[in-house]
């Protein structure tokens, strides 16, 4: 909670709107754990019920399945946050796993579980950022998503080792982050690529100077007020947990040159929802 805590003050300081793309399953503070009615995935890597490991219950400071106390908070941020979807329990929608019955299933039951919060989401970020079933999102309402961004090892869906190491480099490097532009497709939805992710700082990416994530966003940041293209950053909150001081450190150097470029009337800061096509 204090992540969450700390994001929304640095957020409503630097009056910056940001879209919150939550697995579905976080909107309930109560569950039975089994969801008889959602269609499971049937993923290769995994042998049992999808299911298998909700506990149930109902939300507690202990809860890691259920947290609408948690959207409560992100909702009555001063600065107004938009608030999206992620699936209802990480299903991975692009996997063969995933069949379109899946799918609607699953959006069906984040609508259902986010009815409460009076809204409905626009915006969609892929589990794993793998890609499927633009047709089933656009059914109920979707309207924009995160797609990968233009690096060949976003794009490929299995980059494996020399991906990695290639993406490593970039950031080692302070290389600055791609702009990207949005783009329709034929389902209507808009597909906002992603930049650049704050990568988190456990195991070898620890090594890494926090300050080259910091200058690979800058970079991204100037680029994308000099082409009047889109810098769109992401990450998990729990991305800042390792080295948390340092981390929230360079995200505020980040937002602090947003606002600069802001101020000089040469960047807009826009949530993902407000890239989407008109219905």
């Amino acid at each position: 909670q204090r992540i969450i805590d700390d994001l929304l003050a640095m957020l409503h300081e630097f009056e910056i709107q940001a879209t919150w793309c939550i697995v579905g399953h976080l909107f309930l503070d109560r569950c039975d754990g089994k969801h008889a009615t959602l269609t499971r995935p049937v993923h290769s890597w995994n042998r049992g019920d999808w299911f298998q490991h909700d506990p149930g219950g109902t939300e507690s400071n202990e809860s890691t399945f259920l947290g609408r106390s948690l959207v409560e908070k992100i909702l009555a941020c001063p600065t107004r946050q938009e608030v999206g979807f992620h699936s209802f329990s990480h299903v991975i929608w692009g996997d063969p796993g995933c069949s379109r019955e899946v799918a609607d299933s699953d959006v069906k039951a984040c609508i259902q579980a986010a009815a409460w919060t009076g809204s409905r989401p626009v915006s969609f970020v892929f589990p794993r950022n793998r890609v499927g079933h633009l047709d089933v999102l656009a059914a109920h309402g979707i309207r924009v998503f995160r797609g990968p961004g233009p690096r060949w090892y976003e794009r490929d869906e299995n980059p494996g080792l020399l991906g990695r190491l290639a993406h490593l480099a970039e950031v080692a490097g302070g290389a600055a982050a791609p702009t990207v532009l949005p783009a329709k497709t034929p389902t209507g939805l808009v597909n906002l690529p992603g930049s650049m992710i704050y990568l988190p700082a456990h195991g070898i990416r620890g090594f890494i100077p926090i300050s080259q994530r910091v200058r690979r966003a800058i970079g991204g940041l100037n680029a994308a007020a000099d082409q009047r293209s889109v810098f769109h950053l992401w990450f998990h909150p729990t991305n800042l947990a390792d080295r948390y001081e340092p981390m929230m450190a360079g995200l505020r150097a980040v937002f602090t040159q947003a606002r600069a470029l802001r101020r000089e009337g040469r960047l807009d800061v826009r949530a993902m929802g407000s890239f989407s096509a008109p219905t």
